[in-house]
């Protein structure tokens, strides 16, 4: 079985090995931030304007599939080899993606280094739950948890200062030697033994899993924008999606080795802490994705002042994830998990209050707050599924950590849209028509009887506004000012429902101890039976162990 321990990595083993994980956590997470910096000069180089979104949709949909299925690997080939495999994959991706010719070639190309990116991120949480233990972890993962953080701060910056002093292609070509040093110091600094014998991969469980997931993920972004939800080909990405996971769940009770064994759904601990990853994520990108309309389309901030608003948001939510991991010492996983989503709930709560006149600062401390309570939860959810699982199962339980976070961030964005959509259409067409002259007055601007959501462009190009008459452009301004505002508070109460939803699943957990290291299958069915009460788990001490199930 692949592990790093304490007597198997030399503390300057360990140094270089930690350095390396940094490194490598750092250009992966600063890789999607500055690329959506340099997406306006690529699409001015190659073209190909209606395909831009794909060049954020391909790499999710590869990185988010492959995720279980490194972690599985990862148990059964060993640690270095799937790390440093993910880490070349990523660099070769890197260089092609550099090289593009075409808008196509990029898609494909960032296709491919998705791969590489699903294998780096849960990797990283794997070594970390093989390096540390308990204690040690919570302070550990609050700093990786950071990492994202930082990213999502400095990578919009760095991508502008790329593309303004030499090219978008270096914005590719900046993580070859970076990726390259992570690659030389992981590679010496991790040692790692493969499982013993005939190693059995689920091919079958994978290839299923790879079609259902990219079915799903590709109906929750193409669902409602390029095609109507009752669509022929939605109807068949959805029917393909559902025949491939159960097909996949069929398989998986039947192998020796299974990609995600289904046992663990009947795991408290593997069920409710996903699930609280499931609902942070659609609650957090109701606020990264909709936050920057609200400042810039009803406040009428700048973008660059919109950026600005958000940043102490990223900083709170790297101090609380810095700090998290030291206070869930002394809170408890399951206090600290529910007091973070209560605190995301209150921020919330704030955003569905504001009104036409309410100020950025307002808005920014609201933000921090939401930033204070994302940092608490973030780094305890792969924190609190290490200490919950032998090693046996480490890389498979970490991974699906992130597995979980990244689809619900996808169904996030889709079921946030759609509400947004839903809730100002109607109520649009209806106060427009009550306009001087009525749709007749909108010459010049989008029809709002087939393209709603373009006349809210007009928000955030006043030059659009400017076409019209002084007497039709400010009531058209206040009108969909006040449709985006109602609709916004819509988006924000279905945010606020998933975080408390998350926060009555934090409430179902069992105490989880963040003191000792989780112990092997066989060094758990050695230990001397204890009689248990329903719904609680038999464990050693410091140690919660996997046969934990749901009470009856």
């Amino acid at each position: 079985m692949s592990q790093v321990t304490s007597a198997a990595v030399g503390q300057r083993r360990r140094g270089v090995l930690i350095a390396g994980l940094l490194i490598a956590m750092l250009f992966g997470a600063l890789d999607q931030t500055v690329v959506s910096t340099a997406m306006p000069r690529i699409v001015g180089d190659l073209g190909g304007l209606g395909q831009m979104a794909w060049l954020t949709t391909a790499y999710m949909l590869t990185s988010t599939t492959v995720v279980p299925i490194a972690g599985k690997l990862a148990d059964l080939l060993g640690r270095r080899v799937v790390y440093v495999s993910g880490l070349l994959v990523f660099v070769a991706g890197s260089a092609l993606c550099g090289a593009a010719q075409s808008m196509n070639q990029l898609i494909v190309f960032r296709a491919f280094q998705g791969v590489g990116g699903g294998i780096m991120m849960p990797m990283a949480m794997i070594i970390v739950g093989d390096l540390f233990t308990g204690s040690q972890r919570a302070k550990w993962q609050g700093v990786f948890g950071g990492l994202f953080g930082l990213a999502s701060l400095v990578g919009p910056q760095l991508g502008g200062w790329v593309v303004d002093v030499a090219s978008w292609r270096w914005v590719f070509y900046l993580n070859l030697p970076i990726a390259l040093l992570a690659v030389v110091l992981i590679a010496y600094g991790l040692e790692g033994r493969p499982r013993q014998g005939r190693v059995q991969i689920d091919w079958a469980g994978m290839l299923t899993l790879v079609t259902g997931v990219v079915s799903l993920l590709l109906t929750l972004s193409l669902g409602g924008k390029r095609w109507p939800w009752n669509a022929a080909p939605l109807l068949g990405l959805m029917l393909l999606t559902v025949l491939s996971l159960a097909g996949f769940v069929w398989l998986e009770l039947r192998v020796p080795e299974p990609v995600i064994p289904v046992r663990l759904l009947r795991n408290r601990t593997f069920t409710l802490v996903n699930g609280v990853g499931f609902l942070m994520s659609v609650g957090m990108f109701g606020s990264l994705m909709f936050v920057p309309l609200l400042l810039q389309g009803i406040l009428g901030i700048s973008p660059s002042a919109s950026g600005t608003a958000m940043t102490p948001m990223m900083l709170a939510m790297m101090a609380a994830s810095a700090l998290g991991g030291r206070l869930a010492l002394r809170l408890g996983v399951r206090p600290q998990l529910a007091l973070g989503m209560a605190v995301m709930a209150a921020s919330f709560w704030c955003l569905t209050q504001t009104t036409l006149s309410t100020h950025s600062w307002v808005i920014t401390l609201d933000l921090v707050v939401l930033g204070c309570g994302m940092g608490l939860v973030m780094p305890l959810l792969t924190l609190a599924l290490q200490q919950s699982f032998p090693r046996e199962q480490l890389g498979v339980v970490t991974s699906s950590s992130q597995f979980f976070r990244q689809i619900g961030g996808t169904f996030g964005m889709t079921l946030l849209g759609a509400v947004l959509n839903a809730r100002s259409s109607g109520a649009l067409l209806q106060q427009l028509s009550a306009l001087p002259g009525g749709f007749n007055a909108l010459q010049g601007m989008p029809d709002p009887r087939t393209n709603a959501q373009g006349l809210f462009s007009a928000l955030l190009n006043p030059d659009l506004l400017h076409r019209l008459p002084a007497a039709v452009a400010q009531p058209l301004a206040d009108v969909l000012k006040s449709t985006l505002i109602h609709a916004l508070h819509a988006v924000f109460t279905v945010s606020l429902v998933c975080v408390l939803s998350g926060v009555v699943l934090s409430l179902g957990l069992n105490r989880i101890s963040l003191h000792g290291r989780p112990a092997s299958a066989a060094s758990a069915s050695e230990q001397p039976a204890v009689p248990a009460r329903a719904g609680v788990a038999q464990a050693t001490p410091g140690v919660q162990q996997q046969r934990e199930t749901w009470a009856p």
